[in-house]
């Protein structure tokens, strides 16, 4: 009886296999005095994402973000957090593979991410910040335009400071 479901063995595959906190930390270097603030807090979001081979079909994504929370001069609360995940993936053509680890894993993570840093500030008894959606396709298009300026016309569009496999190029 032969598996209708069965996959040719060069078919392209993408499967997350494990999703995972890597680091977060969270400091309040002004506790308790700054409770006693009255203004509005001002909210300062930075994020990145970063990228690995770890085997041939075996890769790394991780989205990394910093949260830094001040009233006036003094920081409220900082939030740093890298949420990451394995991903297999098999017989993708090496110029998708860039927009795979720097848009479609990114996108699957974000939520991860979002509730962990939640989940974390609401454990200083402080309200929860809830961080706003991502495009991640604007930003990696944005990373690849910066790479080209920096890079000069000539290299425009190869670099986008994933780290393929080995024998993997950029075409």
């Amino acid at each position: 009886m032969s598996d209708q479901n069965a996959q040719p063995e060069n078919a392209p595959s993408f499967n997350m296999q494990r999703v995972y906190l890597k680091d977060l930390s969270l400091e309040m270097p002004n506790a308790p005095n700054i409770f006693l603030e009255q203004d509005a807090p001002e909210v300062e979001v930075a994020i990145n994402v970063g990228g690995q081979a770890l085997a041939e079909t075996v890769f790394e994504s991780a989205v990394t973000v910093t949260v830094t929370t001040r009233i006036k001069d003094k920081v409220l609360y900082l939030v740093e957090a890298t949420q990451a995940a394995i991903f297999e993936i098999a017989n993708i053509p090496a110029e998708q593979l860039d927009p795979i680890m720097g848009i479609v894993c990114p996108t699957m993570l974000y939520p991860y991410l979002r509730a962990n840093v939640a989940d974390a500030i609401t454990r200083t008894s402080l309200p929860p910040l809830h961080l706003a959606e991502v495009n991640f396709q604007a930003l990696f298009e944005q990373r690849l335009a910066q790479a080209a300026q920096e890079a000069g016309a000539a290299d425009a569009g190869k670099e986008s400071g994933l780290i393929l496999p080995p024998g993997m190029t950029r075409q």
